[in-house]
């Protein structure tokens, strides 16, 4: 074991060696430039966590808010997994790159589909810069652990290290648990015991990576599948969960475990004493989904746009730079990210790459505001249901249909294409968007509408149209299913 751990180690030596030179970036870096670990978790609710609910436990990142500032109205650009992650790797919203779900934009049964949706775009295209690119073209060296979902290989779209990363949505290959029999998590099965949980597999390689970096400036990004389905509990940690009202134990335990392979990586800045001049962000790609963990006070969870399915934890330390326990009332989205980091590290924005966030760096060093924005959500697409009425969307048969939303100040307005419905919603008194004020408020809904239509221009954002020829009208099924009663029962009779 002790031999094929070095044999690693060394392949990892030459491996950041020969990508150095051969992209001639190591005399860019400068050693005074920070690094920069973003931790995503995988539809982990902004309810799923230690500091903002007593169900769970997570003291690692209980510190990290303590030793951080707190966003308290952090969004997903998206409410699924891969347009999540494409809008913040790309920096960019939906519509430029047309990553809008997971898999086929068809989703659910064809006739209670009203429209045709806009086709997906299910990768992030080579050619779109993403975070990780831009800082290494600036010296940076960068590894990817964890979950990709945008494309076959990290390394492909500006990591030079992979570690579990390809197109899998879920922990594919044998779980949370090695053995791995296929995928790219298959080489670690030798090297780590069976029963290995992919938590502890990835923050020891990324103790590993820190070791060997810790002289040059590097980019982390740990994309746990946790908590991601399909739910494994955890030895050791789920028997303190059992029995406790309004807790799914196997989901706790999962949280509990990745909280530990955070705790690892906190630990190994400390001892290497790199937590001074490292930028940590820890957020989630979605909200929860909510037949698992309820998200109240916010409505709905993943695959939702009301609150419970795109409001995400978000935490940012940087000793010296960003005041502990502070937090930030200021709505900031996952796009804010790429420019954030770029202005951390004073690396310029390549030329020819358009970002659609902004840096947060003002608020995170508390040296100036920023201007009110609106920030915007497009999903041209279906996603059918989790569970019925309990996922507490509009229907029991979709988690969305398509529309768009947006958020200015107090402010969140809905349009749904399938029937030109506009709802609006003051999150400030209403957090739970049931209270739709667009009859009460016409102005302030025409406003918000006017300036959703303006983005959609500005972004190319497609707006389905064309009529489902197979959709059946909730009118006419309900007949037509008494017609089909009707006739087996008069079959029955004769």
């Amino acid at each position: 074991m002790r031999t094929k751990h070095l044999a690693y180690r060394w392949l990892m030596v030459v491996l950041f060696a020969t990508s150095v030179c051969g992209t001639g970036s190591a005399e860019v870096a400068a050693p005074t430039r920070p690094h920069i670990i973003y931790i995503n978790a995988d539809d982990l609710g902004v309810m799923d966590v230690g500091f903002q609910s007593e169900r769970y436990r997570t003291p690692n990142l209980d510190r990290l808010r303590a030793e951080g500032m707190l966003f308290t109205n952090a969004y997903a650009p998206a409410a699924n997994c891969a347009p999540s992650r494409a809008c913040v790797l790309s920096g960019q919203y939906g519509p430029r790159h047309g990553v809008y779900t997971v898999g086929s934009s068809q989703r659910g049964k064809s006739k209670d589909r009203k429209l045709i949706p806009t086709p997906n775009t299910q990768l992030l295209a080579l050619g779109n810069l993403t975070i990780a690119g831009a800082l290494k073209d600036a010296g940076y060296r960068a590894i990817h652990l964890g979950k990709w979902h945008l494309g076959p290989d990290p390394t492909q779209q500006g990591f030079d290290v992979n570690v579990g990363g390809d197109t899998s949505g879920g922990p594919s290959g044998g779980g949370y648990f090695s053995p791995f029999d296929r995928g790219p998590m298959r080489r670690f099965s030798d090297l780590y015991p069976a029963g290995t949980h992919r938590v502890d597999i990835f923050a020891d390689q990324a103790i590993r990576f820190m070791r060997e970096q810790q002289s040059h400036p590097f980019f982390m990004h740990m994309a746990f599948y946790s908590v991601h389905s399909k739910l494994e509990p955890v030895p050791g940690l789920v028997q303190k969960y059992r029995g406790v009202d309004g807790v799914h134990a196997a989901y706790a335990s999962m949280i509990e475990k990745m909280d530990q392979g955070i705790g690892k990586i906190l630990a190994e800045l400390d001892d290497l004493g790199l937590a001074e001049n490292t930028l940590v962000v820890f957020a989630s790609d979605n909200g929860g989904i909510r037949d698992i963990s309820a998200q109240d006070p916010y409505r709905s969870g993943k695959g939702s746009y009301f609150e419970g399915g795109i409001r995400v934890p978000m935490v940012v330390r940087w000793p010296g730079k960003v005041a502990a326990g502070s937090t930030s009332e200021v709505p900031v989205i996952g796009i804010d990210l790429f420019p954030t980091f770029l202005d951390a590290a004073g690396v310029r924005l390549p030329e020819g790459k358009r970002l659609d966030g902004t840096s947060l760096l003002p608020l995170l060093t508390q040296s100036g505001d920023l201007p009110q924005r609106a920030l915007f959500w497009h999903f041209p697409v279906y996603l059918q249901a989790y569970a019925g009425v309990i996922d507490d969307s509009h229907d029991p048969l979709f988690r969305t249909r398509p529309g768009s939303a947006m958020r200015l100040g107090k402010w969140k307005l809905h349009e749904y294409f399938e029937d030109g419905r506009i709802e609006l919603y003051d999150l400030e008194a209403d957090t739970g968007e049931r209270q739709n004020l667009a009859a009460s408020f016409p102005e302030k809904a025409s406003q918000l509408h006017a300036m959703l239509t303006r983005w959609r221009e500005q972004t190319g954002a497609p707006r389905p149209t064309r009529l489902n020829p197979e959709y059946v009208a909730p009118a006419e099924a309900e007949p037509a299913k008494a017609r089909k009663k009707q006739k087996r029962q008069k079959r029955t009779a004769s």
